[in-house]
Formats: structure tokens, sequence, C-alpha cells
């Protein structure tokens, strides 16, 4: 008894065909930093230790509070919830969670009822005539369905008549070769692929804001500054007119001092229409109209400085933090599932099935026990000739995870390229930064010796046009690098894949 029961279990089980997925270990470096091309001097040594440097310390998830501001702190906390990129991706989630319930039912039996009245009349000259009477004989009695005998009716005595039937079906195919396991194996596989990539959608919708959050401040920083040198280019132009009056300089002093007053103040209607658009950006980014989020960010605020230590994690923990590694692990895992789907199609599908129902030309015997009609048994279907289709599909399905594996290892890849890419602009930004700032140092030290000089009458206006100009255009310079530390700042987290894990976290226990 108890080697029949083991033996049903074991037929009902049956077995799993297909190959097994197997974590893949990705490639990952034993550290993030690397030396390259020539020793530094002092001088570059000496900035290089006041830069904001990467350390291998774990990463916050919200990594945006590292910047310190308010603002973008609030503004980061919505798009989660705000985001319509986000909310779409959640819908798709919800849709393969869907059709991962669609793939589990095929493996429970399916019942339907049914209940039914037909109105029949069968042809004197179709299959009655091979059992019925002869032309003309009486009924006979072998069915109970004719005549006051109860028998068959013959061609002529039978006509049309009420047919009452109700009652259940069931069906259930016994997963002897794991098609419907691995189906559902590859569902599941798909419902994580679609939380990665709803993962990796707010990781990307998160750095978009912050990216153009430090945008916006950079360009109002531009503003400041295009408004100081106004003010001093119509200082200049001012002093000029008062010399040109006194008969110590000329009319072309006076054009070229205007000349730089105008082209100074033409650079602000281009940077309003900048911040405007920017600011449009970051509403768009929350899912609000344009202008929602004008008076939010019109008070003009200094670009987020970078901290002194920027938590960058170990190189190894890269592939778990990174959501779309994470999909692109999960796609695989799918692919490798069909591979088994398709070759369980290869054996017999073994299907048992049953019907009870009641059946009467009469409403009123429906309720009698002789109504009673009932089928049970199993059927098999053994694919023969298919014509090439389940071969071909297996193909496919192979194909398609040769396919997913390499997109893993390049998206791995990838990965590591990018990080390695932000960790060296972030860098050599500082270093370009720092430059610049002793450029505008300097700049403004000789545009005051410049006015100086030009007071004095030892010089022509040109040379203090040429200082000013300089500085301009040093100071937007450092105005724009300063911004660009921050931007890269933002691109190195999105490259680590960091700011999901508030928001959605991995439910799962850690996977090694």
């Amino acid at each position: 008894m108890h080697i029949s029961r083991a033996a049903l279990l074991l037929l009902l089980s049956g077995c799993t065909v297909g190959p097994n997925f197997e974590r893949p270990s990705p490639w990952s470096p034993a550290s993030w930093f690397r030396s390259s091309g020539p020793a530094p001097d002092q001088g570059t040594q000496d900035r290089a230790a006041q830069h904001s440097l990467p350390v291998a310390e774990p990463v916050d998830p919200e990594w945006w509070a590292v910047l310190g501001d308010p603002v973008l702190t609030g503004l980061m906390q919505r798009v989660a919830s705000s985001n319509l990129d986000v909310r779409a991706a959640s819908i798709r989630l919800a849709e393969a969670r869907a059709q991962r319930g669609v793939a589990a039912a095929a493996a429970s039996p399916q019942v339907n009822g049914n209940l039914s009245y037909t109105r029949e009349r069968p042809s004197t000259n179709g299959v009655i005539s091979l059992i019925g009477a002869g032309q003309g004989s009486p009924a006979t009695s072998s069915n109970g369905l004719g005549g006051t005998g109860g028998g068959i009716p013959s061609r002529t005595a039978l006509g049309a008549f009420d047919l009452f039937q109700g009652g259940f079906d069931a069906a259930w195919e016994l997963d002897l070769w794991g098609r419907v396991r691995r189906s559902v194996e590859s569902a599941d596989a798909q419902v994580e692929a679609g939380t990665e990539a709803r993962r990796n959608t707010l990781v990307t919708s998160l750095a978009e804001l912050a990216r153009d959050y430090v945008q916006l401040r950079g360009l109002q920083e531009t503003g400041r500054i295009t408004h100081r040198n106004l003010a001093i280019a119509q200082e200049n132009a001012h002093l000029t007119d008062e010399r040109a009056r006194g008969g110590l300089a000329t009319d072309l002093d006076v054009a070229n001092a205007r000349a730089q007053a105008e082209s100074t103040a033409a650079n602000l209607p281009l940077l309003e229409q900048q911040q405007a658009q920017t600011g449009n950006a970051i509403a768009l980014l929350l899912g609000m109209p344009p202008g929602a989020l004008a008076a939010d960010l019109s008070p003009p605020r200094p670009v987020p400085p970078v901290p002194p230590r920027v938590p960058t994690g170990l190189p190894s923990e890269l592939a778990r933090r990174r959501p779309d590694i994470r999909q692109a692990e999960a796609q695989l895992h799918a692919a490798t599932a069909d591979i088994g789907q398709a070759e369980a199609d290869f054996y017999p599908h073994i299907t048992l099935s049953g019907s009870i129902a009641l059946q009467a030309v009469q409403f009123r015997d429906l309720g009698s026990w002789n109504s009673r009609t009932f089928g049970l048994g199993p059927s098999v279907s053994i694919p023969i000739f298919e014509g090439g289709r389940l071969r071909r599909t297996l193909e496919l399905r192979k194909a398609q995870q040769q396919q997913a594996a390499l997109n893993y290892q390049r998206t791995v890849l990838q990965a590591f390229h990018e990080v390695d890419n932000a960790l060296l602009a972030y860098r050599a930004e500082q270093d370009r930064r720092d430059r610049l700032a002793a450029a505008v140092a300097q700049g403004r030290r000789a545009l005051g010796l410049a006015q100086a000089r030009y007071r004095q009458g030892v010089s022509d206006y040109l040379e203090v046009l040429t200082a000013q100009r300089t500085v301009l255009a040093a100071e937007q310079q450092l105005a724009d690098s300063t911004t660009t530390v921050s931007i890269n700042l933002v691109a190195l987290y999105k490259a680590l894949g960091g700011g999901w894990e508030a928001a959605y976290p991995d439910a799962a226990a850690p996977r090694p």
C-alpha cells in the first residue's frame, strides 16, 4: 500500500526537464581606484588633498542627502509616487504579476459547470434510420425515447423533442515533465525583471531630477555673476562718459564701454529662458504642469556643494545594487526556464478528465436519479509529427537564452565602465575647477589694476575692456565647473545604482 502511494506521488510530481538556472558570478575589480598617467606635481597633490574623495564605505540609499540641500531632498522624496515613468513601470509590474497568475493556474484542475436547453428534431434519413425500425414498423423499447412503449421511435413516429441538460466537467493535465512548473518559473523571473525595471526607472528619474536641480542652481549662479559684471560694465561706461566729457577719453572708449555693457546684458534673457525650461523639466519629472514649481525654485540658492567624502561601496556589491544588472539576471533566468517548457512539449500530455450531468427530455424528469450521466478517464496526446515546430521552438529558446546571457555580461561590463568613467570625471573636474578658481582670482586682480591705470590716465580703455572680458569668461567657466562637479557626483551615484532601496526595498532575503 505504501509502495503504491509512493509510486502515485512520483507519477503526479513527475520530473522537470530542461536546464536548471544557476546564478552567474559576475566579474568585478578588486578596487574602484586606479592610478594612471604621470605623477602629479606638488601643487596638484596639495589640491587633491582638499578634494571630495570617493571612499569604499556603504552607500546611503538616499544619497542625495550628502548634497545637504533641503529643497532637493523634498523634491527627491516625491519622485517614487509622482513620476509618470515610475508609475507606468509599476503598472507593467502588475501586468507581469497577473501573467504569473495565469501561468500558475495551468497547474490546477479546470472545472466548468454547464446548463443547456435544446429543441431538436433528428433527421429521419440520418443515424436514427440505422438503429430504428423499418419504414412503418412499430416503435422499439430499447432506450425509452419513443412511443408509448418508451422505445426508439421509427423514422415516421419521431418528431421534434426537448432536451434538458445540466452538470459539471473537469480536466487536469498532469505536469509529469515540468512544463507548467517551468512556465511558472519563467513567469516568476519575469515578475522579478519587472520589479528591477521599475527600480531602474526610479534610479534614472532620481538622477535626472538631481541633475536638473543642480543645473538650475548653476544657471542661477551664472545669472548672479552676469548681473554683477553688468553692474561693473555699466559703472565703467558711466566713468568713460564722464572722462570723455572732460576730454580724458575718446568716443571710441565710450562706444567700447557701452558695447561691453550691452553685450553682458544680452546674456540675461537666455539665462532666464534656460532657468524656466529647467524648472519645467523638474516639474515634468514630478508629473506637474509647466511653471508649477516656479515659486519653489525661483528663490536663488547656491549650487549644492559636494561632501568631503563620497561613499561608493565595494565593487563586489555593484551587481546586487544596480537594478539593471538584477533585471538582466532575471531575464536570463526566464530564458533558461523557457528552454524547459520547449523540451517538455516533446513528451506526451496526459490529462485526467471527467464529467457528471443530468439529461432528460422532460424538465420534470431532470432531477430524477435515472437522468444521471457521467464519464471518467484519462487521455494521452503524443506529438508524432509537428512539421519541425517543436524542434525549431527549442532552437529558438536556446538562442534567446544565449542572447540573454550575453546581455547580462554586457550589462555588468557596462556598469563597471560607467562607474570608472564617473570617478575619472569627478576627479578631473575638481582639478579643472581649482585651476579656474585661480584664474578668476588673478583675473580680478588684473581688472583692478587695469581700472586703476585707466583712472590715472596711464592706459586706454582697451586694457580695462580686455581684463573685464577675461574675468567674466573665467567666472562663468568657474560657475559651470562648480555645477559640473556636483552633476558628476549625481552621475557617479546613478552609475552606482543607488536610490531605489528606500522606496522599493528588496523584500527577498539577501542573495550571495
